[in-house]
Parts: structure tokens; sequence; C-alpha cells
């Protein structure tokens, strides 16, 4: 292990004959990625491990992921998809967690029509089964859905769980206020983390890194050092930035805000919020 090590909690692979998305008009991103891309992309930088994270609603992205996880010793954790409204998602969950690397779910919150999807009585047993199980919750939102994550925060407080990428605040369009407020709803609930992740393709087309500052920042100082995780966000980063300038962007901040903890944001914070076997 290198004396800065990273262990990326937010990477993508995906076959491109099985997914809805990317689209074709994505051009930087419409193929398929590996993890064996991944390690190409992310070695060099630092990086040592990462936690796979599913793109596709479906059962076979998630199938997909273990095998890469399976075959390649990096991924040390897998977030996948289980529909948690069906009636079988108990016993889906208890099925997938037996795979060592299958650590959490991330339902698609931010492509659903109902806001609050994730608080319908069908999703109950799921979560409890979530909580039962010791298996996380990656919330890919946007900040309109952040009451409702609050709220499930609160009901199921031995639930682990991460907003992705800062609940994707619309920085093309400057959002802050409304943004910040409700993110900072939930910087008191102990069972939620954040990750420092996915900034950049939130930025305007073409910009610096540097416009993503105040939020990266914002998400530093609300959550502190225990409870923001790093992420990459590959190979969806690609389209605003690279791996390297993204990781050295974010550690050239975390050494001017909080330099004793960098190995907690870009290591420490994800194995512990995961339970990854480091």
């Amino acid at each position: 292990m290198t004396e800065f090590s990273v262990i990326d909690a937010h990477q993508h692979c995906w076959e491109l004959e099985n997914t809805q998305w990317p689209t074709p008009d994505l051009v930087d991103i419409y193929r398929t990625f590996s993890a064996a891309d991944y390690l190409a992309a992310s070695v060099e930088a630092g990086a040592v491990g990462s936690v796979l994270v599913q793109t596709q609603p479906n059962t076979a992205d998630t199938d997909f992921l273990l095998i890469e996880a399976d075959t390649y010793r990096h991924v040390l954790g897998v977030v996948g998809w289980v529909d948690l409204s069906a009636a079988d998602a108990p016993a889906q969950l208890t099925l997938r967690v037996r795979h060592p690397a299958f650590c959490g779910v991330r339902p698609m919150l931010q492509g659903l029509p109902e806001d609050d999807w994730i608080l319908r009585p069908a999703c109950a047993q799921a979560l409890s089964a979530l909580t039962d199980l010791k298996l996380c919750f990656d919330a890919l939102v946007y900040p309109r859905h952040l009451p409702y994550i609050e709220e499930l925060a609160r009901g199921y407080p031995e639930l682990s769980i991460c907003i992705n990428h800062g609940a994707k605040p619309d920085i093309a369009a400057s959002e802050w206020q409304s943004w910040y407020a409700l993110l900072a709803r939930l910087v008191a609930l102990p069972n939620v983390f954040c990750k420092l992740s996915g900034l950049a393709t939130e930025a305007p087309v073409g910009a610096q890194l540097a416009v993503v500052r105040p939020y990266a920042e914002a998400i530093l100082t609300l959550f502190g050092p225990q409870k923001v995780i790093w992420g990459s966000d590959w190979p969806v980063l690609n389209m605003a930035s690279t791996y390297p300038e993204w990781l050295a962007y974010c550690r050239q901040l975390v050494q001017s805000l909080a330099p004793d903890a960098e190995a907690a944001i870009f290591r420490d914070n994800a194995i512990r919020f995961y339970g990854l076997s480091n």
C-alpha cells in the first residue's frame, strides 16, 4: 500500500448492450466499462480498492457487478439494485447478502415519478430487512428528495444511509440556498453520511473544477471528517474531468480544510460505512 492510498466509494461498470443508460449522445461514456478499465484509470493515482455501484434498475446489472467483484480483487464491495417495493424484496436481499461483496442497495430515486417513493408502505419490509442484514442504503437523489430521506433516516435509525453526490445540486444553475438548508437538516442524524463525489458533472459544461469548491466545502464542513466519503463517480466523471484531476482537487481541498482527515475521507470512512474487508 502506498503512503497515500484510496478506497474509492463510488465507481461504476456497465455492459453497454445491457444498459438503458448511458445514451448515445453521451459520447464520452457510451461504451462498455469494466473493472479492468477502472484499474487502468485509477491505480497510478493511488486507488487500492473500490465500491462498485449499480447504474441499471435490474437484477442483471447487479449479477454483472458481483461477477466483476469475483474477478477483480480491488472491488471490495458492491452496491446493487433490488426492487424494494416488491413483495419478495426481503427474500431477494437475504439471497444477495450471501455474496461477500454485496454491501448495500441503491434504488434509483432520482428517476422515479414519486419523490416520496421510498416511504411507501410497500417498501417497509425491505427497509427493515436492510437493517437486519446490516446492508447500507445509497441515496441517489436531488435536493427535493432530502426531506423524505430525513424522514427515512429518522424512521430507521439503524439503517446506514449515504447521500450520493451531495444530493446533486444544480451547480450549473447556481442552486445553493435550498440545497444547503435541506442538506444541513441531515447532519445531526448519526446514520446519514455524504459522498464527496459527482459534483463535477453538475457544473456548467467546460467549467474548471474550482466552480464546485463552495459545494464541496459545504459538504466537508456540514458532515465533518467522520461522515464524508470520497468517490470518483468514474466513468461518469469522464464527461467533466479525469480521475487523477478530480482526486488531486479533492485531496488539496481536504488538506486545506481538514488535513488530519485525509485517511478517513479517502479510505477509512468507506471501510467503516460499508463494512469492507480491507
